[in-house]
């Protein structure tokens, strides 16, 4: 098959791997950076142009869309939907996991257990936001941070009332969460693919730090997950219609909490700690539902 990887980097660690496992089984492999693409709206033929030519040959894409180009990149997803080629994942599916709210909104209705979440319109009433979620220390984020960027933990409430109000003075869009103390700076990640957990790590946040992100100088080990556990990571998944993600929980004495779906899922950290050929499994699922 014809298969496009939409990155901006090839050189990153996830692309490569993709490429390395899909030429292995035979297949043609292009790394396409979506920016660079022309989209092409026409009656009964959409197309997409990219360095001077027309991909009207693609079987399959793997979109691996940055936080930072997600309407682009969904749009040039979304035009390879018009052109009745497989995606991993779809760009409306990419776009609900990126709205943390919406996605939060979404997977509580699918009775998803998660912390208590708040989110308010740059309320002024900050102690009543922090009494919401059961007072301090509390969780704050930014709805649109990535791996671990716009995060902090408030632990009085003297600090949280400072960020809010901080926050809110900037206009930034923020939601507050109740700390899971027992989860010890730690979380889950469970890889989905085609719905299914085909690995799983647990992550460990450096001495101080009570985010996880191996960006941010975390650990990451092998872990099995328990029943309850896998229930989560697949339940999630199919809320939010994404057959390739990775599902963030943390472990509490109330069981699994969800943390978020990520629908761009890095490899590295997984592949290392499972010792899991999780490039493989994405270009099997790709081959098992795409038409050739």
């Amino acid at each position: 098959m014809n298969i496009v990887i939409l990155s901006r980097n090839a050189e990153l660690y996830s692309t490569d791997r993709l490429v390395v496992e899909g030429e292995k089984r035979g297949h043609k492999i292009e790394v396409i950076d979506p920016l660079k693409c022309d989209i092409i709206i026409e009656k009964e033929k959409p197309t997409i142009y990219y360095k001077n030519r027309y991909l009207d040959y693609v079987d399959a894409i793997i979109p691996r869309i940055g936080a930072s180009v997600t309407f682009y990149g969904c749009a040039v997803v979304r035009q390879f939907e018009m052109m009745n080629v497989f995606t991993i994942v779809t760009s409306d599916a990419i776009q609900r996991s990126r709205d943390k709210l919406r996605s939060l909104q979404r997977l509580s209705k699918a009775g998803i257990g998660m912390p208590k979440t708040v989110f308010t319109n740059y309320s002024r009433d900050v102690e009543e936001v922090i009494n919401h979620v059961g007072g301090t220390p509390v969780i704050i984020k930014l709805l649109e941070g990535t791996q671990g960027l716009g995060v902090v933990l408030a632990e009085t409430k003297n600090a949280a009332e400072s960020v809010l109000e901080a926050f809110n003075g900037l206009q930034a869009r923020v939601i507050v969460q109740e700390f899971i103390k027992e989860a010890n700076g730690a979380d889950l990640r469970a890889l989905i693919v085609d719905g299914q957990v085909v690995g799983a790590m647990k992550r460990q946040g450096k001495e101080g730090e009570f985010r996880s992100n191996l960006h941010r100088g975390g650990s990451a080990n092998i872990i099995k997950l328990d029943a309850a556990e896998l229930k989560l990571a697949i339940n999630a998944a199919a809320a939010l219609k994404l057959p390739v993600c990775g599902v963030d929980m943390l472990q509490s004495a109330r069981g699994p909490l969800l943390l978020e779906v990520n629908s761009t899922p890095g490899l590295e950290g997984i592949e290392g700690a499972t010792g899991k050929n999780i490039a493989k499994n994405i270009i099997t699922f790709i081959e098992r539902n795409a038409k050739r």
